[in-house]
C-alpha cells in the first residue's frame, strides 16, 4: 500500500492509536490510516513478531509507528499505553478501540471464566481505554473514539452469549459516550463487522453462513479500515456521532 501525496491525506500529523492492532482488522486499521498520513501506535497483548511486521510495514511506506505492549483489560496497561504514545508524540487524536477474543460454546457448556474473560477484554477494556484516552481529548477538545463491535451484538449468535453480549454493550457504551463528550468536540462511533476473512472466523460452516448473507461472501479486513479511516477523518466525519454502523453484506438491514 503505497502512501498518498501529503497535500489529500486527510490524517496528516495525527497520532492514532489502534488497539489489537497487529493482526486482522486491527493491522488493516493501522495500515489505512497510516496512509492516509497518522502516526499510529500498534497496540498487541503478547507476542511482538506480527506487530512489528506492522510497525515495518507502515515505515516502508513512508509512515511513522511504534508497537506498544499493553493488556486493555488492565488499568495500568492502558495508562502506560496513553503514557508511551503522549511521550512519543505529545498528543493523542484517534482512538480505535479493536482488541477482542472470542471463548465460543454454547450456554449451558459455557465456563465462568469463558463468559469473563470475554467480557474483560472485549467491554470492559473499551470502556478503560476510552476513560484514559477521553481525558486528553476533552482538553484539546477535539477526537475520535471508534468501537469496534460487531453483528453479534445486534442479532445474537448462538454460541457467543458472551461475545454477543460484550458486543451489544459496546453499542450501548459507545451512544451514552456520545452523549457526554459531545460538547467538547469527542466524536464517539461503533462500526459492526459482519463475517470478515480474519483469524477469528478460520473453520466456521462457511457454507451456512453465506446464505444469511445477501452479498453472498464474507467481508475483508481492509472493507471494514476504509469506514474507520472516514470516521476518523477531519472534517469528513466531525458530524458524526452516537452511530453504529454495519460492515456486514447486508446481514443486518434496520
Amino acid at each position: 500500500m503505497e502512501a498518498k501525496p501529503e497535500n489529500l491525506q486527510q490524517l496528516k500529523d495525527k497520532v492514532a492509536v489502534v488497539t489489537g492492532g497487529s493482526r486482522g482488522i486491527g493491522k488493516a486499521t493501522a495500515l489505512a490510516l497510516a496512509a492516509e498520513g497518522a502516526n499510529v501506535v500498534v497496540n498487541y497483548a503478547s507476542s511482538s513478531t506480527a506487530a512489528d511486521d506492522v510497525v515495518k510495514t507502515i515505515q516502508e511506506m513512508g509512515g511513522e509507528a511504534v508497537a506498544v505492549q499493553a493488556d486493555v483489560s488492565n488499568a495500568e496497561q492502558v495508562d502506560a499505553l496513553v503514557k508511551a504514545t503522549t511521550e512519543k508524540w505529545g498528543k493523542i487524536d484517534v482512538w480505535v478501540n479493536n482488541a477482542g477474543i472470542t471463548r465460543d460454546t454454547l450456554l449451558l457448556r459455557m465456563k465462568p471464566q469463558d463468559w469473563q474473560a470475554v467480557i474483560d477484554l472485549n467491554l470492559t477494556g473499551v470502556f478503560l481505554c476510552t476513560r484514559a484516552v477521553s481525558k486528553l481529548m476533552l482538553k484539546k477538545k477535539t477526537g475520535r473514539i471508534i468501537n469496534i463491535a460487531s453483528v453479534a451484538g445486534q442479532m445474537g449468535n448462538p454460541g457467543q452469549a458472551n461475545y454477543s453480549a460484550a458486543k451489544a454493550g459496546v453499542i450501548g457504551f459507545t451512544k451514552t459516550v456520545a452523549k457526554e463528550l459531545a460538547s467538547r468536540g469527542v466524536t464517539v462511533n461503533a462500526v459492526a463487522p459482519g463475517f470478515i476473512e480474519t483469524d477469528m472466523t478460520e473453520g466456521l460452516a462457511a457454507e451456512e453462513i453465506l446464505k444469511a448473507i445477501p452479498l453472498g461472501r464474507y467481508g475483508k479486513a481492509e472493507e471494514v479500515a476504509g469506514l474507520i479511516r472516514f470516521l476518523a477523518a477531519d472534517p469528513a466525519a466531525a458530524y458524526i456521532t452516537g452511530q453504529t454502523f454495519n460492515v456486514d453484506g447486508g446481514m443486518v438491514m434496520a
